[in-house]
């Protein structure tokens, strides 16, 4: 196992970032700590539904481990160390959770209340709703991704993938007002000193003003998920959200439209249920066929 980590890590992490393998990491470390002495070829499906198992307190991340360790046996196939993948039989937690909070309009406009334009706050929060940017992205976003009135950049986590695409946004008119109000020198998101602002140094400060503005379930990446819902609220298409989020696959785009377009596709439906021949009034039926 140890030996097919280390296959794995300098085979895959050349092509993802650098977050990314971060959270590979997590999942793969604590399995190479327990495992890592044992044969690859005598794993079964017995040995994987154990290792599950035994995370069944945490079932998404137990949900994580299947998927990693998969991608590794996959790996162990292609180099003809098993004759198949065992990995493959083992079926995933089911969840009910929909990962981070996606804000709604009453918790962005709360947020707006607390901080107001001008304040670093409010320059984040401007920033990351109208750009869909993740923190990764949003920390290095300065003057110099201004082309010809659009915001440009790469995605950290797609610029290494041959998929990976230029994004270029519009800049919305409150995002003009929120950058004309806090003139800066390198980064919009960054410190008072004029020093770039980190990822994680973000995530810890937009979790303090989510606090202080009471909003506990909000963070910085349901800023990401909030625009995606307002797009998919206005009737727009998988590809519209595509080209404002940068994902390269159409499934999670597809979610988007799917789980907050249905109170319009609902009116949608209903409206072709009125004045025309899907409703009809059934009158002057014999008493007998009434029930």
């Amino acid at each position: 196992m140890d030996d097919l980590v280390t296959h794995f890590y300098k085979l895959h992490f050349p092509t993802i970032s650098e977050s990314t393998r971060a959270d590979y990491r997590s999942v793969i470390e604590p399995l190479r700590l327990k495992h890592g002495k044992k044969r690859i070829a005598h794993m079964k499906i017995r040995h994987v539904m154990t290792i599950k198992a035994e995370m069944h307190e945490t079932p998404m991340q137990a949900n994580k481990m299947l998927k990693r360790l998969s991608q590794m046996m996959d790996l162990a196939v292609t180099m003809d160390w098993v004759a198949a993948n065992p990995v493959l039989g083992v079926s995933k937690y089911a969840t009910t959770s929909e990962g981070y909070h996606s804000w709604d309009e009453g918790e962005i406009a709360r947020f707006y209340e607390v901080h107001p334009l001008g304040s670093p706050a409010h320059i984040c929060m401007t920033l990351m709703l109208y750009t869909g940017a993740a923190k990764v992205d949003a920390v290095k976003l300065g003057p110099a991704n201004v082309k010809d009135g659009r915001i440009e950049y790469r995605r950290q986590k797609t610029s290494k993938n041959p998929s990976g695409v230029l994004i270029s946004l519009p800049i919305h008119p409150a995002l003009a007002a929120a950058l004309a109000a806090r003139p800066v020198t390198f980064t919009y998101l960054e410190t008072s000193h004029n020093k770039a602002r980190s990822r994680k140094g973000l995530g810890t400060s937009m979790r303090k003003w989510c606090d202080k503005a009471g909003l506990p379930l909000c963070s910085s990446h349901g800023l990401r998920k909030a625009i995606c819902r307002r797009i998919a609220e206005a009737g727009g298409t998988p590809y519209e959200i595509m080209a404002v989020s940068g994902h390269v696959t159409l499934a999670m785009a597809q979610k988007y439209c799917e789980t907050f377009g249905r109170r319009d596709m609902a009116d949608s439906a209903f409206s072709r249920l009125t004045g025309t021949k899907a409703e009809q009034n059934l009158t002057n039926h014999p008493e007998r066929f009434v029930k």
